[in-house]
């Protein structure tokens, strides 16, 4: 439908081009250990099979498949899913099955799955977006089912708009080689689509989530999740 928001063009230069995805891993610095460990603790097994949303480069997903039956992982990103592809080679990992696709355009062959994951992917698309998502999302896990959920989520009060995004940004790294410098953190609240921990809470229930844990950080700047779909 023409009317569908186009995940892909509002990606981010960072997933699109071959210089930055080459370049992605050294600046997320991902270590996904402890959100494996954390799903483990929530039920994840090897009879399960979790969806990770905007998988990227995929150390979790890579990591995830170590514990569970199966991984889909989604990503609008050829170029992200092919580096992916490549590392799953590289350490023997057979069971990760890349997708091309959104939040809003991936397609679910098989019976409602156990977990879904995404972490800094939401942002990207605006409240009215997030919303189709999360309900997607809600459809894709079976009763009991589990969202692990991080993001850029503004955990403060609209008045303290300039002090904590000014704080956020003047902590930056120099350079892309020690993480997301000034200029890439001044283009995500500029351009990307970061809301308010206050108004995401909103939208998972009315997706139908009970959310079981959350937690901010103390800038204010990343929020994290644990729902379930009852």
């Amino acid at each position: 439908m023409s009317w569908i928001f186009d995940e892909r063009a509002h990606a981010g230069l960072e997933h699109l081009t071959p210089e930055h995805v080459e370049a992605y891993d050294a600046k997320a610095q991902v270590e996904p250990a402890p959100d494996v460990q954390l799903l483990q603790q929530l039920g994840l097994s090897h009879s399960q099979v979790l969806i990770d949303f905007g998988a990227g480069t995929g150390e979790f997903a890579l990591s995830a498949a170590r514990v569970c039956g199966r991984v889909i992982a989604v990503d609008v990103s050829p170029l992200m899913l092919d580096v992916l592809r490549r590392k799953a080679e590289a350490r023997g990992i057979t069971n990760v099955g890349c997708v091309e696709a959104g939040f809003l355009t991936y397609r679910h062959p098989g019976e409602p799955v156990d977990f879904v994951y995404s972490r800094n992917a939401l942002h990207h698309l605006p409240d009215f977006w997030k919303v189709e998502a999360l309900r997607r999302i809600h459809r894709l896990l079976r009763p009991g089912g589990v969202l692990r959920l991080r993001d850029l989520v503004y955990g403060f009060g609209p008045e303290e708009m300039d002090e904590r995004i000014g704080a956020w940004l003047q902590a930056a790294p120099l350079t892309a080689a020690q993480g997301f410098p000034r200029s890439e953190l001044e283009a995500h609240v500029r351009d990307e689509f970061s809301t308010y921990t206050w108004l995401l809470e909103v939208m998972l229930e009315r997706a139908g989530f009970v959310v079981v844990e959350s937690m901010c950080s103390a800038s204010g700047i990343f929020a994290e999740y644990v729902c379930r779909k009852p």
